[in-house]
């Protein structure tokens, strides 16, 4: 009567599968995602206090750095406030403010009211913008961070930045904060080739 047994579910099958092939194959063709180095910028993480916290980044990653802050209502007197720079290597070692440093930010909301504010710097050769920041690979890069005029007296804090090569992996997330001990450590990615080259011979198969 119309059919063997099971004939309409594999047909069904079959069509999701051919839906979904385009997707899965434009995945694998599209180019490999960026990654994101977290550093929370404050006095308790000595790694910033030493000056030897390096990050290793490629083009088309990004620096996410968190100011100083604190719930609403913590008896912190006076809570860290502090202007971040781009400093040349001679200045990053000597932890001073010259007129060639370049001012990226400033952390001077340490309360506020929906956490800390993020700053964040994509690391690319050709900046956008006539006054954006570009970076090149085998480079390396400096930032360095004052106190506000208005603020308590802090240590210098100090990040190394050092620029490798084209980004060739996919998506990962390196967090460094007070605890971890290897900041801006890749998580190795998950092989995902595999899938278009298994759906391609379900498709064949049915």
């Amino acid at each position: 009567m119309g059919g063997s047994p099971g004939g309409g579910p594999l047909l069904a099958l079959s069509l999701a599968l051919r839906l979904a092939l385009p997707l899965l194959l434009l995945q694998v063709a599209s180019p490999a995602a960026s990654r994101r180095h977290t550093v929370y910028w404050n006095s308790s993480d000595s790694r910033l206090v030493r000056g030897d916290l390096t990050i290793q980044v490629n083009i088309n990653d990004h620096l996410d750095i968190y100011c100083p802050h604190y719930p609403h209502g913590t008896s912190v007197s006076p809570p860290e406030t502090l202007a971040l720079y781009q400093v040349a290597e001679g200045q990053f070692r000597g932890c001073v403010k010259t007129e060639g440093a370049i001012k990226r930010w400033e952390c001077n909301r340490p309360y506020a009211p929906f956490g800390p504010v993020l700053f964040s710097e994509k690391i690319q050769k050709h900046s956008p913008f006539s006054k954006g920041l570009e970076f090149l690979p085998g480079h390396h890069y400096y930032y360095s961070s004052l106190p506000m005029t208005d603020g308590p007296a802090l240590p210098c804090l100090k990040l190394r930045l050092s620029v490798c090569c084209e980004s060739s992996s996919p998506v990962s997330k390196s967090v460094v904060q007070p605890p971890a001990p290897a900041p801006g450590t890749a998580i190795a990615p998950t092989p995902h080739w595999q899938l278009p080259i298994l759906v391609l011979l379900l498709l064949v198969a049915l």
